[in-house]
């Protein structure tokens, strides 16, 4: 037999002193009364009492505070061991730890902001089994996968940019070694997260990225930084920075291209760390549809515990000590301040929860966020914080903040009864939805079902935010005002129906869940007839572009004296001054021209087309959000591009 905590024993030597001092107490007692009283007077002035029950309790007191003692110090015996089972998944983190990842235009720099993406993923996965791999110029698994998350954490402190031998920024050599290593565990579905700038990479990309999805890798890439970037530091250079061949500062941008093409092409998902995006709820949304396995867990020590056996004789001690030493003529004072003392004792069990559920009810709904969010956090136990995060979700989702109740629900999803975890994805479905539904009318969905709008109604909405759409002025860089939120609507709404899905794969007499599904497919396939039809008014409206239907400029049969025979010269104007001035003009439209089509034709590699209306756009994420089934995303062109940096 062992103590967990034998410290406690300690108090037993002071448990014979305490009777020493009894004894000595009650003869110097004695003594007084004898000094202070004649003998012949004892009898008249003096009423003993008999000594032996109040020697009883302090006997019983004493064995009481024996007892109590030995049970704090929490006596055990080993049983063995218990190799404890998980059910998970494998999940491989890929962090750059290039050069460019120390560019301080995230505070305090790139690879910090990644190592806080890292721990959030960490806290938000505690049954997954995790690695680690450090790329630059070459890569290399720093922690294989485990469970053990504190291992991990602990490489992910101390890892930086000297680990890596080789500069650059070898994004194929990661996807390959992750790759490789998730195939050798034997299951068919894993997940890969790369935190990293995304600067131009080397390496076949695509060949690995091809690879990856016929092995069942799924990738979130996490883009790390900003697109105005920031000057890469040199400790050994005389003014701190960087600089290349030709002596000019280096300056390292965040190529979100590069990040959403590896999410894109395996079906996976790519956010930018810092822009607001709950990077662990959209990380958990394509880790969680991932299959589950059983892996070993920790070796755990079995010990059975003895203090309750003294606990309750202590409790018997006690009971007896105050029973026997109470002098029975005023156990009415004794009983009502014991009443007292009873009442005035707050309950523990029915405190927090109770208040919770009250404010709940009540409808105040932000204190009840606070109260379960505060008992979610307090417990140890997972399957009560699940149960305690759909309280907190719950509240926050009638208060109208869909966010919170999204990252709420999302987190509900870690409970392991299926009861728990069809209502996690019904709230998820229902978040999701309404954060779509305020996206396009800045309200959120009305709950009578007097005000529910009809088909009609929703045209309406939605051709007046084409409208705006429409109206609003194209900036020279960046997409459209308005066309983030399409995007955002489709994605929001496709993610609902698949969590109503899972809602129906759980539960499947679930009526809500499935109602709810079919509202919201009513609306995606309205939702694309309406950008159909816009898209045919567009090009219905749309001028008729140079070359259609006539003979572009320059391509005349020799009536044009002018003409400088390079086709770079349309047709010479009225009032015209012609000769050298004419020559000159025309040289520089065909200069300006091949820049342009040199330009097209790069736009035309990246596989997108740089004629597509805001409408156009929209309508080709919904056709891509179309098989549900399948995901939202669809595989692209590529192009391979050498770099010419090495950081």
């Amino acid at each position: 037999m062992t103590f967990a905590q034998p410290g406690w024993l300690a108090l037993l030597i002071l448990l014979p002193l305490l009777g020493l001092a009894a004894v000595l107490a009650s003869r110097s007692r004695a003594k007084q009364w004898s000094s202070f009283v004649a003998p012949r007077l004892r009898e008249a002035l003096v009423k003993r009492s008999n000594a032996l029950p109040r020697w009883l309790a302090f006997i019983f007191l004493l064995a009481a505070c024996i007892a109590l003692t030995i049970a704090m110090a929490r006596p055990r015996a080993e049983a063995g061991t218990k190799l404890e089972k998980t059910m998970g998944r494998n999940v491989m983190l890929a962090l750059d730890i290039s050069k460019s990842m120390r560019v301080s235009d995230v505070k305090p720099d790139r690879l910090t902001q990644a190592k806080i993406a890292i721990y959030e993923l960490m806290d938000a996965m505690p049954n997954e089994r995790i690695g680690l791999i450090g790329f630059a110029g070459s890569s290399y698994v720093y922690a294989p996968l485990t469970i053990d998350h504190r291992a991990v954490r602990e490489v992910v402190d101390q890892i930086d940019e000297t680990w890596s031998t080789l500069g650059g920024s070898d994004l194929s050599a990661a996807v390959k070694l992750a790759t490789e290593t998730l195939k050798k565990t034997g299951q068919k579905n894993n997940a890969l997260i790369i935190l990293s700038d995304g600067e131009k990479h080397e390496g076949e990309l695509d060949a690995m990225i091809s690879e990856a999805e016929r092995s069942g890798v799924y990738i979130v890439a996490i883009g790390v930084g900003t697109e105005d970037g920031g000057h890469v530091p040199n400790p050994n250079a005389p003014n701190g920075q960087m600089v290349d061949r030709s002596g000019r500062e280096i300056i390292s941008r965040l190529h979100p291209d590069v990040m959403r093409k590896l999410a894109e092409d395996t079906k996976g998902r790519f956010a930018v760390a810092g822009s607001g995006i709950d990077i662990p709820a959209l990380t958990n949304s394509v880790v969680k549809d991932l299959d589950a396995f059983e892996m070993d867990g920790r070796a755990r020590k079995i010990s059975i515990e003895f203090y309750q056996w003294l606990m309750f004789p202590a409790i018997l001690f006690l009971t007896a000590s105050i029973i026997v030493g109470t002098r029975w003529k005023g156990i009415r004072t004794v009983a009502v301040a014991a009443v007292a003392f009873i009442l005035a004792t707050p309950g523990v069990e029915a405190s927090d929860a109770s208040t919770a559920k009250e404010a709940l009810v009540g409808k105040n709904y932000e204190t009840a966020r606070e109260a379960y969010r505060k008992l979610a956090d307090d417990t140890k136990s997972r399957e009560t914080r699940a149960r305690y995060r759909l309280g907190e979700a719950t509240a926050a989702y009638r208060s109208g903040n869909f966010r919170e109740a999204r990252t709420a629900f999302s987190r509900a999803l870690l409970s392991t009864d299926s009861q728990v975890d069809a209502s996690g994805h019904l709230g998820m479905g229902n978040s999701l939805f309404q954060l779509g539904w305020m996206g396009l009318t800045k309200n959120a969905y009305p709950q009578e079902t007097s005000a529910i709008p009809d088909l009609d109604a929703f045209d309406k909405i939605v051709i007046k935010a084409l409208d705006k759409l429409r109206d609003a002025e194209e900036p020279e860089d960046g997409d459209t005002p308005g066309i983030g939120m399409i995007e955002a609507l489709i994605t929001n709404w496709a993610d609902a129906v698949r969590h109503y899905d899972s809602t129906l794969a759980l539960s499947s007499n679930d009526k809500t869940a499935r109602k709810n599904r079919e509202l919201t497919m009513i609306y995606l396939k309205r939702l694309r007839e309406l950008l159909k039809e816009e898209e045919q008014q567009a090009k219905q409206a749309a001028p008729a572009q140079p070359g259609e239907g006539e003979p572009k400029a320059g391509e005349g049969e020799g009536d044009d004296e002018e003409g400088d025979g390079k086709g770079g010269k349309g047709p010479k104007k009225p009032g015209g001054k012609g000769g050298k001035e004419d020559e000159e003009k025309d040289g520089k439209g065909g200069d300006q021209k091949k820049k342009d089509d040199e330009k097209d034709g790069k736009d035309k590699g990246k596989g997108e087309n740089p004629n597509e209306s805001p409408e156009d756009r929209a309508r080709r994420i919904l056709k891509e959000n179309a098989d549900l089934e399948k995901g939202p995303l669809t595989r692209g062109r590529r192009e391979f591009q050498n770099p010419e940096k090495d950081w």
